[in-house]
């Protein structure tokens, strides 16, 4: 069953939980240090600075909503394109370059691709490129919670794609019969890699997808920050109350390409990318912040500015930031090395690290 986000159809709350308003601004700085990373990224890969990307731009209001309508003590388990939700998590810029350059001060010690970052204090997990795993994975951490009474959710961040995939069906059957705290949360941004939306389902909708689960999906603009906070919100006080899980269909669009390794101008038009711009979220929020009498233009250039310093800052300290030492391969295999790891590496050091150009 399809349901509205909007305040006329609240859930069965019966009262919309409105985002908290003091906070747009800082929403509204999210939103634009995210887009500038974004921007920066794509031209540092081209650089071959950083090995690779998946771009964000345009999906940073529905990613920035739904994550601070979450408790600190939440899981979400991302695709490789949420680095909005991991800024609104309180996760350190430099960390998220650190892990894009894959230096020494990486946290998971340059052992993932670019982009496929993790962080253990935020209770962000490791994204991974299969398409949809994080779903089950989701249900499954939620159906812990559940046995140990923990008060949380889980939440699965994923693409129109992965509603092609086994995990999706898996996922949302299982968390359908066990009621888990999970909110599913698609990012409908219209194309999965080259594949358009209306090739990959005849369903009217991907939310009501939902229904042959037997639990809700709704269908919210993802240009609207706060039509996405009201909808996770009520999401979680669903899941928190027993009621179970919630699938949440943001219609967006992406802007740019599916990552660095794809040329979009070969399947969608000019055209269609332009009109989609004319919605972009970062303008729709700015129209309100500057109506409502929060922001004005000098403010705002102020805001852009700052981004752009601290991107550059954060890139160029991670940057000069010691490589990893190819040697550490040998480590975390296990909680210590065996003999025979110790074998294996002390032949590597004799032979020359990795890399390394013997005279």
């Amino acid at each position: 069953m399809d349901e509205s986000a909007s305040p006329s159809h609240p859930g069965a709350s019966g009262t919309p939980i409105e985002f908290p308003e003091e906070r747009l601004v800082d929403a509204y700085r999210l939103a634009v240090l995210a887009r500038v990373i974004d921007e920066r990224c794509l031209s540092l890969q081209r650089q071959g600075r950083i090995g690779f990307y998946a771009p964000h731009s345009g999906q940073e209001a529905a990613q920035i909503g739904a994550a601070i309508a979450l408790a600190p003590e939440d899981w979400v388990f991302p695709a490789y394109r949420e680095l909005p939700v991991a800024l609104s998590r309180g996760v350190p810029l430099r960390a998220i370059f650190d892990q894009l350059v894959g230096n020494s001060a990486d946290v998971i010690l340059g052992r993932q691709m670019p982009n496929h970052f993790g962080f253990r204090d935020q209770n962000f997990v490791v994204a991974s490129s299969p398409i949809g795993t994080q779903i089950t994975q989701a249900v499954g951490a939620a159906m812990a919670a559940q046995r140990r009474k923990h008060p949380i959710v889980t939440i699965a961040f994923f693409g129109d794609g992965a509603t092609s995939s086994n995990d999706f069906h898996a996922g949302l059957n299982f968390a359908g019969v066990f009621r888990t705290p999970t909110i599913f949360f698609c990012q409908n941004n219209q194309w999965a890699i080259s594949l358009p939306r209306e090739r990959q389902t005849r369903s009217a909708t991907l939310a009501e997808k939902a229904a042959a689960y037997g639990f809700p999906g709704v269908v919210v603009d993802g240009h609207d920050l706060q039509a996405i906070y009201r909808a996770v919100a009520e999401a979680r006080r669903r899941a928190l109350a027993g009621e179970g899980p919630t699938l949440i269909e943001a219609q967006v669009y992406r802007f740019g390409p599916h990552s660095t390794s794809d040329d979009p101008k070969r399947y969608r038009s000019d055209a269609e990318v332009t009109t989609a711009r004319s919605r972009d979220p970062l303008e729709r929020l700015k129209t309100e912040l500057v109506a409502s009498g929060r922001l004005d233009d000098a403010t705002d250039h102020e805001i852009w500015e700052a981004a752009r310093a601290q991107v550059a800052a954060a890139f160029e300290a991670a940057e000069k930031t010691p490589a990893l030492d190819p040697l550490s391969i040998f480590d975390d295999v296990f909680a210590s090395r065996t003999p025979q790891l110790d074998e294996q590496r002390a032949a590597q050091a004799a032979f020359g690290r990795p890399g390394e150009t013997r005279a």
